[in-house]
């Protein structure tokens, strides 16, 4: 009984980082269930190390969590390192906190990201990223809700990347993470101890960039492609083992020249996991065929689980394109000083629900940048991030290319 209270808790942690009420949470029904009815109102993709896809930065929080095909600053190792091999100087600095929960008065819950590039040559750029996750301290306890001890979850990875241009217009790269995840090391379950779990991962990204001749001026357009977070399942307690958030992104951006003062750019991203879908009706044959108590789509191998996830879903392929979530932005520069951003973040109701409007600004003086992003919850679900303001400095070195002008 303890170990499925202490599985049950892990996975309602994901609902709980994204904002779902994870008191809803039915194991044996593997969704958020009705109460009255208990029907299935959530079928969320399960991962661990949920945190591993919270925007890290707070200019792409600005825009509805998009980030694959825009400009590149050392953050672009979160979304798609790729867009390094275009970075316009030879060394960036950034660094961004986000606090979580803010909005219910706690205070001891936050996210932090580091992130630098280094351009080697004018084909390669190297980056290094480092996220920390602190869960803040609370109190375990068992089934019986009695205290078993104080704790103070956290998590991070580190991340080294290396881009290349493989031609004028088109670049590559490679990304490797080292995950740790700290949630309740040393309590004891049926006899077997929480451990601390461990994963290696890899990103991979693609971003082909051109110009498009409109109205007598030069734009940049943008698409890039990312897998990220492909590598080892993580384990808390022997004998079980879950997908950390393997990710497939597609974005496209428009870097549109207003004058020679003002820019715009307009930029979408679509993003699915690659994680099986949970199976909802527990009466089904392939639910648990080795009658373990687990169920099998937590078992699936990591390729196996990887490739099915484009047909696995209960409801066929329109489940399938409800996996899809959608994120759009917009950010207007006047003279590469101040910036204004906007952004739109859709998740299907029944995928989660995660829907928010996003505003910020930016600016840039002398070598830094300094974003602030915000929040507005617009769907059943609010997130974590309602009504938080976060904040972020990107520090490049000098630079007299056009893109440093635009300042991007």
């Amino acid at each position: 009984m303890m170990r499925k209270y202490i599985i049950a808790a892990f996975l309602s942690q994901a609902f709980f980082i994204f904002g779902i009420q994870a008191q809803q949470w039915n194991p044996a029904r593997g969704c958020i269930v009705d109460p009255n009815t208990d029907e299935c109102l959530i079928n969320a993709v399960l991962t661990a190390v949920p945190y591993l896809r919270i925007t890290p930065d707070a200019r792409t929080g600005a825009m509805g969590n998009t980030g694959v095909a825009l400009s590149p600053d050392p953050n672009m190792i979160h979304y798609n390192a790729s867009s390094l091999a275009f970075y316009p100087n030879s060394f960036g600095l950034a660094i961004t906190y986000t606090p979580w929960l803010r909005a219910l008065g706690i205070n001891d819950i936050y996210l932090v990201y580091l992130s630098g590039a280094y351009k080697v040559d004018k084909l390669s750029t190297v980056g290094a990223a480092v996220r920390y996750f602190n869960l803040g301290e609370i109190e375990f306890v068992d089934e019986n809700g009695q205290s078993i001890g104080l704790g103070n979850p956290r998590e991070f990875d580190i991340s080294l990347s290396y881009a290349r241009k493989l031609s004028d217009k088109f670049s590559a790269s490679l990304s490797t993470r080292y995950i740790y995840s700290n949630l309740a090391n040393g309590q004891i379950v049926n006899g077997n101890p929480v451990k601390i779990g461990h994963s290696v991962a890899i990103d991979l990204g693609m971003t082909y960039k051109t110009e498009l001749p409109i109205g007598g001026r030069k734009h940049n357009f943008t698409v890039g492609m990312a897998a990220t977070n492909i590598g080892s399942k993580i384990s808390y307690i022997r004998g079980t083992a879950d997908f950390i958030p393997s990710n497939l992104a597609l974005g496209m951006a428009l870097d549109y020249n207003l004058d020679a003062y003002n820019i715009l750019t307009i930029t979408i991203d679509l993003n699915k996991y690659l994680v099986p879908t949970p199976q909802r009706d527990i009466n089904d044959p392939d639910y648990d065929k080795d009658q373990n108590g687990i169920p099998d789509f937590r078992e699936k191998p990591l390729f196996s689980g990887i490739f099915g996830s484009f047909a696995d879903a209960p409801g066929g392929i329109s489940e399938e394109l409800q996996e899809v979530m959608l994120s759009s932005g917009l950010e207007y520069w006047y003279n590469g000083i101040f910036a204004v951003r906007l952004g739109y973040f859709y998740e299907h109701p029944l995928k989660g629900g995660r829907q928010f409007l996003t505003w910020g600004l930016g600016v840039r003086y002398s070598d830094y940048n300094i974003n602030l992003s915000y929040l507005v919850p617009t769907g059943l679900y609010h997130s974590p991030l309602a009504n938080t303001l976060r904040f972020g400095i990107v520090y490049n070195t000098p630079n007299t290319s056009e893109e440093q002008k635009s300042g991007k």
